[in-house]
This record gives structure tokens, C-alpha cells and sequence, in this order.
């Protein structure tokens, strides 16, 4: 029987959720929310820009989703800028004894240690009220911080350092919020937004380093965070806009799980939208973007992660990546015990069902 699963939210992450949900026979999907008025109505295939009609009309009705009892929720909704209202949404989903898995709130990939105790019980009841699970992933936090650096941790016999980066041109990057409110591109240089206020950084990525200091069996000690930022040159577009000369035009910033007072957990961005911009921060392994790992030990590894697609660009595929790792976990969040799940609580996502051979 076809795992019965509703999707909130259909954004850059959703709509490509979608797509797989609408398309993959493990599922069936029930219900579309969107935030969007002029969505609301509109078939689920054509939000998910494929060329059939589904009888799934968007509505911005959460409560009638609910009502739908899926078995499952893909929650897609924007969260950066919203987390109160994203946290409560979640609540509500697992009190009703339907299983969350998605992109936001971020904080819940692994919020130990990172957010005060009280909103983690908050989860945790509506998740025992429900019998119900949650599990929040991406790429960056998320598999790129977790996953791959664990698979490699495991072959070593000693380890000093492990660094996760993102290198990445966002020229193309179709996301005004995140772009100028979350990142502030195109603001004037000094100005901080939503990601560089104080903390922020540490909380926002402080999951992905709790998280490998948990499967390493270490005490992070203090997260710190840094940040640079580079003006653009001259006046320049990009997919959200116009970058005027001297606002900000890329990035570098980096957090730090400290052990004993030394950087042993190290998350780094490098963010530009000008691939000539800061030549001398670190280049991505394939033209526009890429993930990198890199672990100092016995044996030491640098592993970089190339996203590619038929479809898109590095970013196109990157969201791809975050979407598809979303939706093959919901068969086992649906047979995990209930509460707040992770990378370290779930076995292996595989792909099964997914392999296509080609027709020659």
C-alpha cells in the first residue's frame, strides 16, 4: 500500500519534493499547502511543473490538511524567517499523529545543545501526544555535514580535524528572501542580516557540529563564528536582482566547534556571485559549486561533492539533493520510534526503489 503523504510548502525545496512525490508509486499524495494566494486552487502537477493532472488542489488551509491524516507531512515551508510560526506548525502536525519530515525548522536536525531545553520537551510532548516522529534534514547542514563526513570518519584509526564546506556561486540562485533578508547580498558592506546577527551562525549550523561531535563521542566545548564579506565591483545582475558597486557580493563565514580550546569541528561557506570575486578564498571542484569534506587524521581525506543535473545548475542540483534525501527517508521516520530523529537515530537511506535503467 502507497505511503500516504501531504506536502507544506512548494518553494525552491517543495516544488522539486513534489515532483518526486507526485511521480514515485511508493506515494500518494493527499494534499498541497502553499503560503502563495495566486497557488491556491492549482493542481499538483502544475506545481510541480510536470505535465499531468493529479486532482490534488493547493490549498492554504493547514487544518485540512491535518484533517487528511496523512501518514506523513513533507514540510517544505520557508523557516529562516519564521521559526516560531514553523516550530508550531511541526507541533501541531505531531500532536495530531502524523510523521514530519523536511527542510525546516532547521534547528531540529539536532537541537540538543543548541536550543534551550524547553522548546526541544515542547516538540518531544506533541511528538509522545501523537505517537509521531520528525526528522529535518538538507545538504548544508545536513547529508554534506553528517553523512559524508561520518561514512569517512568510520575508515579512520585516528582523527584531529574534520571540515565540511560549501563552495558555491548563488548568482543563480532563485530565492530573494534568502538571498537579501537571510545572506544580505546586494546590502551595504557591515550591514547584518538575519544569518550574521549575533549567535545566529552558531545556532544555525551549531546542529551540524553538536551532531558530529554525538557520532564522534566528543564534548564540543564553544561554537565561535566568523564572518567576511566582499563588495561588488561594479553594478552586475543576478537571478534576484541587480547588485549595486560596493554592496556585498560574496562571502566567507565559518563556525568552529572548539575542543579543548582547538578548532576540531569546522563548517566553512564560501558564497560568491561572481566567480572572480576573492580568488584567494577556496575554489569549488567544478565550475559553480561544490561540497567538500575534508578530515586530518590517520588516514586524512579531502572527498569533494559534485552536484550535478539534466535539469539545472550546481544550485538547481544541490536543491535537488536536499529534496531527494527528504523524501527517501520518510519510509523509515515511519518506522522510527516516535520523538525528534537524526542522521545517527535512521539506518541508511539507499535509494531503494528509485534505479530507472535506461532503454537502450
Amino acid at each position: 500500500m502507497a505511503i500516504r503523504v501531504a506536502l507544506v510548502g512548494t518553494g525552491n525545496c517543495g516544488s522539486l519534493a513534489l515532483r518526486q512525490l507526485v511521480g514515485d508509486p511508493r506515494f500518494e499524495l493527499t494534499d498541497v499547502w502553499v503560503s502563495t494566494p495566486a497557488k491556491v486552487g492549482r493542481d499538483a502537477g502544475d506545481l510541480a511543473g510536470l505535465d499531468v493532472v493529479t486532482g490534488v488542489a493547493a490549498t492554504d488551509d493547514l487544518d485540512a490538511v491535518i484533517a487528511s491524516t496523512p501518514d506523513c507531512i513533507v514540510y517544505c515551508a520557508m523557516g529562516d524567517t519564521r521559526l516560531p510560526e514553523a516550530m508550531a506548525d511541526v507541533r501541531r502536525i505531531l500532536a495530531a499523529g502524523i510523521d514530519v519530515v523536511g527542510s525546516a525548522p532547521g534547528v531540529l536536525q539536532y537541537p540538543w545543545q543548541v536550543v534551550p531545553d524547553k522548546y526541544i520537551e515542547r516538540v518531544e510532548d506533541a511528538a509522545r501526544q501523537g505517537d509521531s516522529t520528525v526528522f529535518i534534514t538538507g545538504v548544508d547542514p545536513g547529508f554534506a555535514t553528517d553523512l559524508l563526513p561520518f561514512a569517512l570518519a568510520g575508515t579512520c584509526r585516528s582523527i584531529q580535524r574534520i571540515r565540511t564546506m560549501e563552495i558555491a556561486d548563488y548568482a543563480t540562485y532563485d530565492g530573494a528572501t534568502v538571498m537579501f533578508d537571510v545572506m544580505g547580498f546586494g546590502n551595504q558592506m557591515g550591514d547584518l542580516p538575519i544569518l550574521f546577527q549575533p549567535g545566529v551562525l552558531s545556532i544555525a549550523w551549531g546542529t551540524a557540529i553538536r551532531q558530529l561531535a554525538a557520532g564522534l563521542g566528543i564534548e564540543v566545548d564553544e561554537i565561535r563564528d566568523s564572518v567576511e564579506q566582499e563588495p561588488a565591483p561594479e553594478d552586475f545582475d543576478v537571478a534576484v536582482g541587480t547588485i549595486a558597486k560596493g554592496t556585498v557580493a560574496a562571502l566567507r563565514f565559518q563556525i568552529e566547534g572548539l575542543v579543548n580550546g582547538e578548532p576540531v569541528i569546522v563548517v566553512e561557506h564560501v558564497t560568491r556571485l561572481r566567480a572572480d570575486l576573492r580568488p584567494d578564498w577556496a575554489q569549488p571542484a567544478q565550475e559553480g559549486g561544490s561540497y567538500r569534506v575534508e578530515i586530518v587524521g590517520e588516514p586524512s581525506y579531502v572527498m569533494d561533492v559534485c552536484p550535478t543535473s539534466r535539469h539545472g545548475d550546481h544550485n538547481y542540483a544541490a536543491i535537488l539533493a536536499a529534496a531527494g534525501r527528504i523524501v527517501n527517508a520518510i519510509p523509515h521516520v515511519l518506522a522510527a520510534p516516535p520523538g525528534i530523529r537524526t542522521t545517527l537515530d535512521l539506518p541508511l537511506v539507499t535509494g531503494t526503489g528509485l534505479v530507472r535503467p535506461a532503454v537502450s
